[in-house]
C-alpha cells in the first residue's frame, strides 16, 4: 500500500465522517492526527492504532498551526448545518465554512504543507438560495485563491451510515410519531455511503492527479426526501404515513423548529438548500476509485433494524 502522504491531519475528524475516514486511512498504513477542541468527543477513535488525538482550537491560528506540525497532508471535514441569520451568510457559517478554510491554508503555507483535501457540498454556489451553500462556495473560493496548495475539493451529497443523523433520525421519528409531516418532500438527493466517501477521500491522497480538481461524491440512485423517509421507516420496522406539507406550512414548521431551544432539526435555510437538487451532474469520477457505490438498500437495513419480517421483505423487493 502506498505511503504517499503518510502523516495525515484531519480537521473535524471526531464526527461521523471523520471516524469512518480515520479507520480507512489507518487500514492503508497512514498515521492519522485528529484535531478536536474536546478530546472526549473522539473517544471512539482512541483504540485505533497509529492515531493521535490533538486537543486544539482550529478557530485560533496559533493553536491550529501548532497542531499541523510534521504533517504531510490535511483533510478538512468541518461543516455545520445551522447558523443564525446574516448577510451574505450567518456567523456560524462564516466561521466554519469561510474563515476556517482560509486559516487552514495560511497555516499550511507556514508549515510548507501543500496537499489539502477539502470536503464541501453539492450545490455550493455564489448565488445559491441558502446561506449554507453560499458560504460553502466562499470557502472553496478562498482555497482556490491560494496558489501554494495542491487542492482537491469534494462535494458529497447527503451521507448515510451507521452513525448518521439522516436515516437514523427519520427512523427514530417513525418509532415515536404516528404520522410524519414532511417539508420539501420532492427535494432530490443522491446519498453516498460513508464508507464510499471515506474511500474516495483516501484514494485522492494516493492519486496526485486529483490535485487541482473538484469532484462530486454521489451514490448510485436519486431519491426524493419522501422516498428516503419512507425507506427509513420501512427499514426501522415502523413505517408511518407521510404527510407532505405545502410550502407555507413548511416555512412555519421550520421557523418554529429553528427557534426552539437546543440544536434545531430544521431551519428556513435548510428549506432554501433543499430547493437545489442535491444530485450529481453525472456518474462519480473513475479516478475516485468507487466503481460500484453502495445503495441505501444494501447498507441502511444493516443499522436500522432489518431483523423485522417487514423490513426483510421490503429489502428483497427493493433489490429486485
Amino acid at each position: 500500500m502506498s505511503l504517499l502522504h503518510a502523516d495525515v491531519v484531519i480537521v473535524g475528524g471526531a464526527g461521523f465522517i471523520g471516524r469512518a475516514l480515520a479507520a480507512t486511512l489507518i487500514s492503508r498504513n497512514k498515521s492519522v492526527r485528529i484535531i478536536t477542541r474536546h478530546r472526549e468527543r473522539a473517544r471512539a477513535l482512541w483504540p485505533l492504532p497509529r492515531i493521535e488525538i490533538v486537543e486544539a482550537n482550529p478557530n485560533e491560528e496559533a493553536s491550529l498551526y501548532e497542531a499541523l506540525e510534521n504533517a504531510d497532508a490535511v483533510i478538512n471535514l468541518v461543516g455545520v448545518l445551522h447558523s443564525k441569520t446574516g448577510r451574505p451568510w450567518g456567523p456560524d457559517f462564516d466561521s466554519a465554512h469561510v474563515k476556517l478554510p482560509a486559516r487552514i491554508a495560511r497555516c499550511m503555507n507556514r508549515r510548507k504543507i501543500s496537499r489539502l483535501i477539502h470536503v464541501s457540498a453539492i450545490g455550493a454556489a455564489d448565488q445559491a438560495p441558502s446561506m449554507y451553500l453560499r458560504s460553502k462556495a466562499a470557502g472553496e473560493a478562498a482555497l482556490r485563491a491560494n496558489q501554494s496548495l495542491q487542492l482537491t475539493i469534494l462535494r458529497p451529497s447527503v451521507v448515510f451510515g451507521p452513525e448518521d443523523q439522516f436515516m437514523n433520525l427519520f427512523g427514530r421519528m417513525q418509532k415515536i410519531l404516528p404520522v410524519i409531516p414532511l417539508a420539501t418532500p420532492h427535494a432530490r438527493f443522491q446519498p453516498i455511503a460513508v464508507e464510499d466517501l471515506a474511500s474516495a477521500i483516501a484514494n485522492c491522497l494516493d492519486q496526485p492527479t486529483t490535485a487541482g480538481k473538484l469532484y462530486e461524491c454521489i451514490g448510485p440512485e436519486v431519491l426524493t426526501l419522501y422516498e428516503l423517509v419512507h425507506w427509513a421507516g420501512v427499514y426501522a420496522g415502523c413505517p408511518r404515513p407521510i404527510i407532505p406539507l405545502p410550502d407555507g406550512a413548511a416555512w412555519v414548521q421550520a421557523w418554529i423548529m429553528e427557534n426552539l431551544p437546543g440544536k434545531p432539526l430544521m431551519s428556513r435555510d435548510n428549506l432554501a438548500s433543499a430547493s437545489v437538487p442535491n444530485v450529481g451532474s453525472g456518474p462519480m469520477a473513475a479516478e475516485l476509485g468507487i466503481p460500484n457505490p453502495q445503495s441505501i438498500h444494501s447498507v441502511v437495513p444493516t443499522y436500522l433494524g432489518n431483523e423485522t419480517p417487514r423490513a426483510r421483505l421490503a429489502n428483497r423487493r427493493a433489490k429486485t
